[in-house]
C-alpha cells in the first residue's frame, strides 16, 4: 500500500470539504455574505454530501445559533462555558444533540427549507458517505481507501472542533468579542482560524482583516469572483465590534 499516494487523498479530500465548509456552509448559507451560481452551490453540496453527509440547514442552525448567543449558556458549544476538551473531543456530540432539539433547525434555517435533491439525496448521510468511501476504495484499493477515509474523517473532525474550542479559548483578540485569531489554524481550516475577526464582522465575505493575515477561503472566492460565479454581498468592511 503505497502511504504516500494515501495520505495525498487523505490530505485532498480533507482539504476539499473545509473549503465547502468555510466558503458554501459558512460564508454563503449561514452568513449571506456572497451568493454563487446553482451549478457551483451543486458542486458545494454534492462534495460536503461525499465527505461529510453533513446536512447544510443542520450545520447552517448551530452556527446561527452559536452566533446568536456566543459564549453564553446557551450555546451550542462554547468552551467558556463548557470547557476547552468538552468541545474539542465532544464538539460531534454537542452539534448532533442541538441538531435534534426539536427546535434549532427550524428556527436558524427557516430560510432553508429542503428541496427535492435533499430529499432524493442530500439528507442521507450515510448514503453520500458510502459513495465517497467506496470512490477511494476503488482508486486507491481497499485497504488504503479505508484508511484516507478514515484518516480524513480524524482531521475534518478535529479541525473544526478547533476552530470552536482553540478558536475561543487560545490567540489574539483585536476586537472586542470572546473569540481568538490564530493564523496556524486559519492556514488548514481554510481561513476559520480569524475566528475573532469573523465575530467582529460576521457578514465580511473576507476573514483576514489585517497585514499578516491569510485567509485561504477566500483564494477560492476571489478565484469565483474572477470567473463570474459568485457575487459578493458588499465590498466593505462591516464591524459589529470596534477594535
Amino acid at each position: 500500500m503505497p502511504i504516500a499516494r494515501t495520505l495525498l487523498a487523505a490530505a485532498f479530500v480533507t482539504q476539499a470539504s473545509v473549503l465547502a465548509t468555510t466558503v458554501y456552509l459558512h460564508r454563503v448559507l449561514a452568513h449571506r455574505s456572497l451568493t454563487v451560481r446553482p451549478a457551483v452551490a451543486l458542486v458545494f453540496r454534492s462534495v460536503l454530501w461525499v465527505t461529510t453527509g453533513i446536512a447544510p440547514r443542520a450545520w447552517v442552525a448551530v452556527h446561527r445559533k452559536h452566533h446568536a448567543f456566543s459564549d453564553t449558556p446557551q450555546d451550542p458549544h462554547s468552551p467558556v462555558v463548557l470547557g476547552f476538551w468538552a468541545v474539542q473531543v465532544g464538539n460531534v456530540k454537542l452539534y448532533r444533540d442541538t441538531i435534534r432539539d426539536g427546535v434549532t433547525v427550524t428556527k436558524y434555517s427557516r430560510d432553508l427549507p429542503p428541496d427535492r435533491l435533499d430529499r432524493a439525496l442530500f439528507d442521507h448521510a450515510f448514503g453520500g458517505l458510502a459513495i465517497g468511501i467506496a470512490f477511494l476504495i476503488v482508486v486507491l484499493g481497499p485497504l488504503a481507501g479505508l484508511l484516507a477515509a478514515g484518516i480524513h474523517t480524524v482531521v475534518y473532525l478535529a479541525v473544526n472542533s478547533a476552530v470552536n474550542a482553540v478558536g475561543h479559548t487560545y490567540g489574539r483578540r483585536p476586537y472586542d468579542n470572546l473569540a481568538t485569531n490564530n493564523q496556524w489554524l486559519a492556514w488548514i481550516s481554510g481561513g476559520e482560524g480569524l475566528h475573532n475577526n469573523h465575530h467582529a464582522a460576521p457578514t465580511s465575505a473576507r476573514f483576514a482583516l489585517a497585514r499578516g493575515e491569510t485567509d485561504p477561503g477566500w483564494w477560492l472566492i476571489r478565484l469565483l469572483l474572477t470567473t463570474k460565479q459568485a457575487e459578493v454581498r458588499h465590498e466593505e468592511l462591516k464591524l459589529k465590534q470596534p477594535a
